[in-house]
């Protein structure tokens, strides 16, 4: 079997890739020539645990390759997968000229029957747009062929990508042509070999259930983030909250830890992507706008918790700051909340001296002309520094040595953003200690 994943950026590298290590022929497409070409010589543009074993094995055994050349990428391909960017317009919208200009060129270069199948986080209704600019570049050739149009969305989490690809708790797939349905069963058979995991639906529903899966995990963040900074008001402590309240399964442990808000590329644009859809229709989701308020103010909290300790004029202190990815295993910046920390920081007259295990690189091309110090080590981070941000919980800042960062630390205060250090711990070692809701 053999497919086509056009765009090579996190969901179609990874799609492709797992494709291709369970045996299909895969064709990787982008118009970006130096990404190809990086590809091709083992160069991941993206950081992701296990991926780039998966693709230069694949690569070099001839099953996954990569191409610039769509045309000729989907002769013989029974799936052309859409995995290119939807970039949020001004409003809010997803922005889907990327989506329909690869339905258009598959329209024009197409020779028999594909199905095409939109893997990007699109909103409810560009499947037709999807037929339709197919069919228009069809009727431009004066074709009669056939094709299918069908919606497959990723649920995969940064960091964790290839292995919930590999072994998914579920694949949805919305369509409407019996012939696809059977070519989308054929092609998920390899990851189903422990169960059915396939639940197959219209195409509308398949697109909806991608934007409500993301705005529901959102919500539970903002709301737990709500919930932390009613407890700090009224004295309780939101660990013991979650632990709580997480006992019971109907609401369950996972995406309840206080924190400072979330990033990423996908839960801040598809909270937004999904009120404007609203809008569209006439229809305000109430929740979901109060779910991206509190997460942009959640951003904010830190810095304010430093200012009360040291005043609003930061001039002359220097904060080490553990993590700048949005979260943990991935080098993705994007609406990470320490961006929003340290501008408020820089702003306020502050220096900030940077570490992350992974994204110093990325910080680098948004922190340029020496806004930031980048550090070797985390414990580099911490030297004369006047206190601790830990903002993204990578595994090696779990139990650092106080010892030492008492040593090297101007003053043992520690802002923890993610509240995975115990204060009454740290208190009997001398350091002050603000975490969220706590």
């Amino acid at each position: 079997m053999k497919i086509t994943v056009v765009g090579t950026g996190y969901v179609g590298l990874v799609s492709g890739a797992c494709f291709a290590e369970v045996g299909i022929n895969v064709v990787c497409v982008d118009v970006d020539k130096k990404k190809i070409e990086g590809l091709k010589n083992g160069i991941m543009p993206i950081y992701e645990p296990g991926l780039e074993e998966i693709v230069k094995r694949n690569y070099a055994s001839g099953r996954l390759q990569f191409s610039t050349d769509l045309g000729e990428a989907i002769q013989g391909s029974e799936v052309a997968f859409i995995a290119v960017g939807t970039p949020p317009g001004e409003d809010g919208s997803a922005d889907l000229k990327y989506v329909l200009a690869v339905a258009d060129e598959i329209g024009a270069k197409m020779s028999d029957y594909i199905v095409v199948a939109t893997k990007s986080t699109v909103p409810v209704t560009t499947g037709e747009k999807v037929r339709a600019a197919i069919k228009a570049a069809l009727e431009k050739r004066n074709s009669d062929l056939t094709f299918a149009v069908a919606s497959n969305p990723e649920f995969l989490k940064e960091g964790a990508a290839v292995e919930d690809f590999m072994k998914p708790d579920r694949i949805v797939i919305g369509v409407d042509d019996e012939r696809a349905e059977e070519i989308m069963k054929r092609l998920y058979k390899p990851f189903q070999l422990n169960g059915d995991r396939i639940i197959f639906m219209d195409i509308p529903s398949a697109e909806m259930t991608k934007y409500t899966a993301n705005a529901m995990l959102a919500t539970k963040i903002s709301f737990m983030n709500d919930i932390a900074n009613l407890c700090e008001l009224v004295g309780a402590n939101a660990n013991m909250v979650r632990k709580g309240i997480g006992s019971d399964p109907r609401i369950g442990t996972k995406f309840i830890y206080p924190g400072v808000g979330y990033g990423g590329s996908c839960f801040p644009k598809d909270v937004k992507a999904i009120i404007k859809t609203g809008k569209q229709y006439g229809y305000d989701l109430k929740v979901l706008q109060a779910v991206e308020d509190v997460n942009d103010a959640q951003k904010h909290v830190l810095v304010k918790k430093i200012k009360k300790h040291f005043g609003e004029d930061l001039s002359g202190l220097t904060f080490a700051m553990w993590g700048l990815s949005f979260k943990p295993n991935t080098d993705d910046m994007r609406e990470s909340p320490a961006i929003v920390i340290i501008d408020e920081l820089i702003e306020a007259g502050a220096k900030v001296k940077g570490y992350d295990p992974i994204a110093m690189e990325e910080a680098q091309h948004i922190y340029v002309g020496g806004k930031i110090t980048y550090s070797k080590d985390a414990y580099d981070a911490c030297v004369d520094a006047d206190a601790l941000l830990l903002v993204t919980e990578w595994s090696e800042f779990r139990i650092p040595s106080w010892d030492a960062l008492g040593k090297l630390l101007n003053g043992k205060v520690v802002f923890d953003g993610r509240n995975i250090y115990d204060k009454k711990y740290l208190a009997e070692l001398g350091f002050v200690h603000y975490g969220i809701g706590v």
